[in-house]
């Protein structure tokens, strides 16, 4: 099949460039960036797959034998990309956020459902091995009803993540770390759990001693539909662990889901669960590591990248449904917005729905 990647300036563009070409389902890639020297720094020498490389946005999605685009632009750049992929009768994957603020995501997953074209944001990690062991676990009633719900993510100092990047412009990137990372830990709350985060408090700063305009630390305090509490953190506050924003080193994460019978633990990016349940024979220890062994991969999240990328190929032939929608999206820019909100005000906000 043939697929076009928009965007080739993102922080993400190479490694979903890879991503693609990778994929043996994908034979033809056609790229596009408005910026003509983007598509020369990222490509650096041919790439076998690529069979058209233009700044002429109409050029790709001209072609009617294009299965899927997939965006990858500034988040102020992602109503209007977007928006002529779905006009032009394409099926749609696009990188979180998905857009500026809620208003852009709603309006996008409009005009998607007028055109019935799947539309997918890319939260890849919901396809981790050990998300889906974690949200068998909590469905099943295995570490039975929710008590509280906590997460952390940090990742490496604003000044080792280039401080005048678009990505620390208010009306550029809509918001800061939250918007940018912890987007995908705020899914993943809701996705294991199954619960609606419905009110949230939150302090925002700037710590960085850089001249940004978005936050860079962040902490939430939260409430489920459920009446599960919980509480997230993200920050870029890492000092010791490199640069760049493809560094598999510069992070530092862990989810974890609390119930009255159990817990289930993600203390990390690597693929191994810490589970507490009552054990299966008397005398044996209620705590274990699952691990979840993964073979290396060029793709962007690794295999389970691919199986993200695969079962969206095979929603937009007719297969099933879609990894994400752009409700997921939506649910999480609520949240974010709902934060920012509560950060302004002082006071507890409900998440609109």
């Amino acid at each position: 099949m043939k697929v076009a990647l928009l965007g080739l300036s993102h922080p993400h563009s190479g490694i979903l460039l890879d991503t693609l070409a990778g994929l043996p389902e994908i034979t033809e890639l056609c790229l596009w960036d408005a910026d003509g020297a983007a598509v020369t720094r990222q490509l650096g020498s041919p790439q076998r797959k690529v069979i058209q490389v233009t700044s002429e946005l109409d050029c790709v999605l001209s072609q009617t034998d294009i299965a899927f685009a997939l965006v990858c632009v500034r988040h102020d750049q992602m109503l209007a990309v977007a928006g002529q992929v779905i006009a032009s009768g394409h099926h749609l994957m696009i990188e979180k956020p998905a857009g500026l603020n809620a208003a852009e995501i709603v309006a996008l997953q409009q005009r998607a459902k007028a055109a019935d074209r799947v539309a997918s944001v890319l939260y890849p990690r919901r396809l981790h091995p050990c998300m889906i062991a974690a949200r068998q676990w909590v469905a099943g009633g295995g570490i039975g009803s929710l008590l509280t719900m906590e997460g952390r993510f940090l990742a490496t100092q604003v000044r080792f993540r280039d401080p005048s990047s678009w990505l620390f412009r208010r009306s550029l990137a809509g918001g800061g770390i939250l918007l940018w990372l912890g987007c995908h830990m705020l899914d993943l709350l809701h996705h294991v759990s199954g619960d609606e985060i419905v009110e949230v408090g939150a302090r925002f700063a700037i710590r960085s001693g850089e001249q940004i305009e978005v936050e860079d630390c962040a902490a939430l305090s939260l409430r489920f539909a459920s009446g599960t509490v919980g509480t997230f953190h993200a920050g870029y506050t890492l000092a010791f662990s490199g640069s760049g924003y493809l560094n598999r080193t510069g992070y530092d994460s862990y989810l974890g889901f609390n119930g009255r019978a159990g817990r289930v633990v993600w203390p990390d990016l690597n693929p191994k669960l810490y589970v507490e349940s009552a054990p299966a024979t008397p005398g044996a220890p209620a705590g274990r590591e699952e691990s979840f062994p993964l073979p290396e991969s060029s793709a962007y999240g690794g295999t389970f990248g691919e199986t993200f990328f695969r079962q969206f190929i095979a929603a937009t032939q007719g297969r099933g449904a879609p990894p994400t929608q752009l409700a997921d999206a939506l649910r999480t820019a609520r949240v974010i917005e709902a934060a920012e909100e509560s950060a302004r005000s002082g006071r507890f906000v409900t998440v609109a729905s």
